[in-house]
């Protein structure tokens, strides 16, 4: 991921699923795709770690569900109806069960993926659509591409950093 064509600024906003506290020190904004298995290995892996920064109350995680127009990404774009924003902690479980079936659903036609998402998740279509503009027009602005891609102060990363340089950056304040 070429990171030196990205301007953070227009990213960093809560037009998003946002978790923890707003005192929170260190703000994390995170551009995903749920279909995207590399978004998927990045909150599968980091999400124990996260929350226990979110808990203590050292970071506010902004998560930007990014639909995309890539084919094999579409199917996100059907997912992300399914979060709900105005309950951040269901949403944020919410994306956590998606990601633990993206294997059952993430082949399925669009209304396949409408229809395991309410019957199989149980998650109804909620109106996301203006927060879904909103992080668009974010990614638009700053130049993000790629999911995922991970906002920190002045770092910018994807699902390949190391755990000891995640804590270094997120102890860095």
């Amino acid at each position: 991921m070429d990171i030196s064509i990205i301007n953070p600024i227009p990213a960093k906003t809560n037009n998003g699923l946002v978790i923890g506290k707003d005192s929170a020190p260190i703000k994390m904004y995170e551009f995903m795709n749920v279909r995207c298995p590399f978004c998927k290995q990045w909150f599968e892996e980091y999400y124990d770690l996260l929350t226990e920064y979110v808990n203590e109350g050292k970071v506010q995680r902004i998560i930007k569900l990014f639909d995309k127009e890539k084919e094999s990404l579409l199917p996100g774009n059907v997912m992300h109806k399914h979060i709900n924003y105005e309950l951040p902690l269901k949403g944020l479980t919410d994306i956590r069960q998606i990601y633990a079936t993206q294997d059952d659903w993430g082949k399925l036609s669009l209304e396949g993926v409408k229809q395991f998402a309410e019957d199989n998740l149980e998650l109804p279509e909620m109106d996301n659509s203006i927060v879904a503009q909103q992080v668009i027009t974010e990614a638009e602005a700053a130049n993000i591409k790629f999911v995922p891609t991970v906002i920190v102060n002045e770092h910018i990363f994807d699902e390949n950093i190391t755990e000891a340089e995640l804590r270094a950056i997120l102890d860095s304040k």
